[in-house]
């Protein structure tokens, strides 16, 4: 019963992120989204690759390999090499995909068991906690980003403020 609602809260919190994330996607134009505020901060293209390269890596056999797969070229999802709006959709979407598929997949044996990321041993339940976490602040680093890009023409994602 726990297990069940557990995975339902967790797909739940993810789902929230996602649609955040798409909200904000939906306002930019390809230019708007490699736009970076200062030579220290990521544009929304990177943040998103760095997104979709997480996921990937955590979500890919999440309960038989680690996490942080030698093959992940995380430095590379640093540099903006994107061509377009549609390529970082079809990265966004598809790396979503995954992740829900896995949440989904998972057992309520599997909710007990370890997992390994970075060599470190996790539960399945905190594992899936980190990865929460990590994009719900850069999706929260995404929609500040587009504000700051659309000013006044920024439509509001939650709750909007009372005039």
């Amino acid at each position: 019963m726990i297990e069940k609602l557990f995975k339902e809260s967790i797909l739940a919190r993810f789902a929230d992120i996602k649609k955040q994330g798409d909200g904000t996607i939906a306002q930019l134009s390809i230019e708007e989204m490699q736009w970076i505020p200062n030579a220290e901060s990521n544009s929304i293209a990177i943040l998103i690759k760095h997104i979709c390269g997480n996921i990937l890596s955590r979500s890919t056999d999440f309960l038989t390999t680690d996490g942080e797969k030698s093959s992940r070229n995380r430095d590379d999802e640093f540099i903006d090499n994107s061509s377009s709006k549609e390529q970082l959709l079809v990265s966004w979407e598809n790396a979503w995909t995954l992740l829900f598929e896995t949440i989904e997949q998972l057992s309520p044996e599997d909710l007990g068991k370890n997992v390994l990321l970075k060599g470190k041993e996790l539960s399945v339940i905190e594992a899936l906690h980190k990865q929460l976490a990590h994009y719900a602040t850069h999706v929260g680093q995404i929609m500040y980003i587009g504000k700051q890009i659309k000013k006044d023409q920024w439509k509001t994602l939650s709750i909007p403020k009372k005039a």
